[in-house]
């Protein structure tokens, strides 16, 4: 019985690594597609995911099988218990074990997960201030804007090629290749409060 257990807790093991570094979602072998969660057809045609995930799921599964394998193996391993005790506490450890993660990720963490749209991550206007100069010509220096609720860096140059000192407040007038290309807000607004 050893090795069964510890068969169950390798291969469970092993799988719900797959599916964690698959991405939950995203790991396709050939036709063969690991942890494919709930996305569901709408009745036009497109595709929405589901407002909830079944807790009997692909990962849910590989975790019941990993937790029942390691549980049943250190129980039957030490030989305290017999096998049909052993083989009932390594069940409820199973789903105890599955229902902890699947309340975890599935219930806490994944629901206030959203893809950001273009107009949320979209350069051009950001308004921003230079925190490290940007010397005239092609010199490039560093800008400090807050996007999406989260304050960030981009490196910058002068869009006319006009050095800008540090503090000053500029927008970015295009994105390129990682570099902001920046106004001076002042010269944009021409005196304008």
């Amino acid at each position: 019985m050893d090795s069964f257990y510890l068969i169950c807790f390798g291969v469970g093991l092993i799988l719900s690594l797959i599916s964690v570094v698959g991405g939950f979602a995203h790991l396709h072998i050939g036709r063969f597609h690991v942890g494919h969660m709930a996305h569901g057809h709408s009745a036009h045609g497109g595709t929405h995911r589901s407002s909830g995930l079944s807790a009997v799921n692909g990962f849910t599964l590989t975790v019941f099988l990993c937790w029942f394998g390691g549980a049943g193996y250190l129980l039957h391993h030490s030989s305290i218990f017999s096998g049909l005790l052993v083989l009932i506490i390594a069940l409820v450890s199973g789903f105890a074990g599955a229902m902890i993660i699947w309340v975890i990720l599935f219930k806490l963490l994944l629901p206030r997960e959203r893809v950001l749209t273009l107009e949320e991550t979209e350069m051009a206007g950001v308004l921003a201030q230079v925190s490290d100069s940007i010397r005239d010509g092609n010199g490039i220096g560093e800008i400090i804007f807050s996007q999406s609720g989260a304050r960030r860096a981009s490196a910058a140059r002068s869009d006319d090629g006009s050095a800008i000192e540090r503090g000053v407040e500029v927008v970015v007038i295009r994105y390129d290749r990682g570099v902001a290309y920046v106004r001076r807000w002042d010269e944009l607004t021409n005196g304008l409060p």
